[in-house]
């Protein structure tokens, strides 16, 4: 389970999330909703603890993401999987590389790679791009294999924000679909997006964020805030 408790993040005078409380049970999906600027990257950059909340606290199940010291946090990113709307490829390594190098991070020995590698990759639809550059991917090839470098370290949750971001509506639809198929095979998936046509056709749990307030909750009768 993840877990926000009152979680509010300053950067000097700029406030980026105020009081934000909820909780994301295993198997979930989730869509996390709101305007460029709302909130929602931080809440990702949280839970990987790029940096601490100002106040609050957050939990991966026994895992206090709030306390973390520097020397725990990669055990903290070995549980979470991120999906980023830019892919963050090597553009100077095949796809096998680039899946694998997560490998490498968490110390998977080398004599698992091929077949981890391999599985993911046709989970994902792209066992035949392994070979390749990113250069010579689509756009909706690269997000696929940003999704496989996530899954192959078996993470509790995948943590998607904006995957569809630069991807045209069909190729976006396939990404959702994807996370949707890895989601029913138990995975705990949640995805930032402002695409109202993805917010129309997902039929999950929805958490709104505005000003950096969490204004609705699907699950809940969750009254909007005011500033």
């Amino acid at each position: 389970m993840l877990e926000f408790k009152n979680v509010t993040k300053r950067f000097g005078q700029i406030t980026a999330l105020t009081d934000v409380s909820f909780q994301i049970e295993d198997g979930e999906f989730v869509l996390i909703i709101g305007p460029s600027g709302a909130g929602k990257t931080s809440i990702l950059r949280l839970v990987m603890h790029e940096f601490a909340p100002t106040e609050g606290e957050i939990y991966l199940d026994d895992i206090a993401i709030h306390n973390l010291k520097r020397g725990q946090v990669p055990m903290l990113r070995q549980q979470v999987g991120a999906v980023f709307q830019d892919f963050k490829l090597l553009p100077t390594h095949t796809i096998f590389e680039n899946i694998s190098l997560a490998l490498a991070v968490k110390g998977v020995p080398q004599s698992e790679w091929n077949d981890r590698v391999t599985h993911v990759a046709d989970l994902v639809g792209i066992g035949d791009r392994l070979d390749l550059f990113p250069s010579q991917l689509s756009g909706g090839e690269l997000q696929r294999a940003s999704i496989a470098r996530a899954l192959v370290i078996n993470p509790k949750i995948i943590f998607a924000d904006e995957p569809t971001g630069n991807l045209d509506w069909e190729t976006a639809d396939g990404i959702m679909k994807l996370l949707t198929k890895i989601n029913e095979e138990g995975k705990t998936v949640i995805v930032t997006t402002h695409n109202r046509d993805i917010i129309k056709e997902h039929k999950g749990r929805v958490l709104e964020v505005k000003n950096g307030q969490l204004v609705k909750d699907s699950t809940k009768k969750h009254h909007e805030k005011t500033a």
